[in-house]
């Protein structure tokens, strides 16, 4: 190589280093180690918390529901059916309309209505405003899960991404897990209100420590909501057979999920376990089994491909379901069984969302949501009706059909050539 070229190979690695170091420096996202991603990663996780906790906050206390306002479980159940119908719904309509006002405006207006809301709940009258009033909670905590992921994406160094993110849903997982368990407690001690109450005045403290901690977005941009663009966008999403079979899959992991563990309480309070309202909060500790679940459901997903990954949920969760049917020591192993499954084929079919829409996958993303929260409902709803027919013999014969159905919709979703793997 001659000098001359040696030279100008030197000047073009010195550029190239040169602009690798202006990129550095212009790029101010947060990363790890600095007091702004500490802060970051704080004010999501409590805001996760807050949402989670009153998402399910009626869940535990169902059968003291029931008994103290003479419900039945179907309509007991609403107060968490409704919540999860109602952010569904609201989900695509409060991500298009954070496009526009922020990420952090609509993710505070969201965390501080849904905790005030909460302090009103525990005063309702009568099940007919309790209902409504859930339902509202239900529009008012959209914000978060609608927005979160994009706020994170866009203030968090790329490579911290992952991280973040895994703390938001940890948070997510805590606060669901933590309104059921002390809310069981609370509940025995001093009734369902005062349950609901005190988890409504905690979801407002971590409202408070979310507002106090979020850094100021710095690059966010603001445009316009396109109602025709959007729907373009749904209507693609929902026109290709796969994401159709992944959104669908989602939902009756779910209901089997809801059926489950809204049925739950009345079970294990009723003869022959006859268990107090804090032993069935307690229960729900079997959600940590969850966070395992999800963190191994990359390995599996990579052995097995996505066919293989849903089988071994439905096989889990149909196992787990025939325990349920006896004695209490397998009821739990049961349980342990069908949360391991659900959480396993819910990361499996929220993760190939990702990777298959290639445009438009914050709504995408936001689709599964929907499908996911609506199996939740009809899950609870449907589980609790026929828990109120036939007892949890029919409970466990609609879930077990619902698993069958899963394996029939990943049959015919996963028949393209290449859908199956990872």
């Amino acid at each position: 190589m001659s000098p001359a070229d040696t030279g100008a190979v030197a000047a073009t690695r010195a550029n190239a280093r040169a602009r690798t170091q202006a990129a550095t420096t212009a790029d101010d996202r947060l990363r790890p180690g600095s007091p702004g991603y500490r802060r970051a990663n704080l004010a999501l996780f409590a805001a996760g918390l807050a949402t989670f906790a009153l998402l399910y906050s009626t869940q535990a206390l169902l059968p003291a529901l029931s008994s103290g306002l003479s419900l039945s479980p179907a309509r007991a159940s609403l107060t968490v059916s409704a919540t999860t119908a109602a952010l569904a719904v609201a989900l695509l309509p409060v991500s298009a309309l954070s496009e526009k006002y922020g990420r952090t405006p609509v993710m505070t207006a969201s965390v501080f209505a849904a905790s005030l809301l909460a302090l009103a709940v525990p005063f309702a009258p009568n099940p007919a405003v309790l209902v409504a009033l859930r339902a509202v909670q239900g529009v008012a905590l959209a914000g978060l899960p609608a927005t979160a992921m994009a706020y994170l994406a866009e203030e968090v160094h790329p490579a911290a991404v992952p991280s973040a993110i895994g703390l938001y849903v940890a948070g997510n997982s805590i606060g669901g897990m933590s309104s059921r368990v002390v809310g069981g407690v609370l509940s025995e001690a001093f009734g369902w209100r005062a349950a609901l109450f005190a988890v409504g005045l905690s979801a407002l403290a971590c409202a408070v420590a979310f507002r106090l901690l979020v850094p100021p977005a710095r690059h966010f941009t603001p445009g316009p909501v396109h109602p025709a663009a959007l729907w373009r966008t749904v209507t693609g999403h929902l026109g290709d057979p796969l994401l159709r079979g992944l959104y669908a899959i989602g939902l009756l992991f779910m209901a089997v999920f809801g059926a489950v563990y809204t049925v739950l309480g009345y079970r294990l309070t009723a003869a022959p376990f006859g268990l107090s309202q804090t032993a069935v909060g307690a229960i729900f500790l079997v959600y940590l089994v969850g966070t395992a679940a999800s963190a191994a459901s990359g390995a599996l997903l990579a052995r097995t491909g996505l066919r293989g990954a849903f089988t071994v949920a439905a096989v889990l969760c149909a196992a787990g379901l025939l325990l349920t049917l006896s004695s209490l020591a397998l009821i739990l192993l049961g349980l342990v069984l069908v949360t391991a499954g659900f959480f396993t084929g819910h990361s499996a079919a929220s993760g190939a969302v990702s990777r298959t829409a290639l445009t438009g996958r914050a709504q995408a993303s936001a689709l599964y949501l929907t499908a996911y929260y609506i199996g939740n409902s009809l899950g609870g709803t449907l589980g609790a009706g026929a828990f109120h027919a036939g007892g949890w013999g029919a409970t466990v014969s609609l879930a077990l059909a619902t698993v069958g159905a899963v394996g029939l919709v990943a049959g015919l979703a996963l028949r393209r050539p290449g859908a199956a793997t990872p």
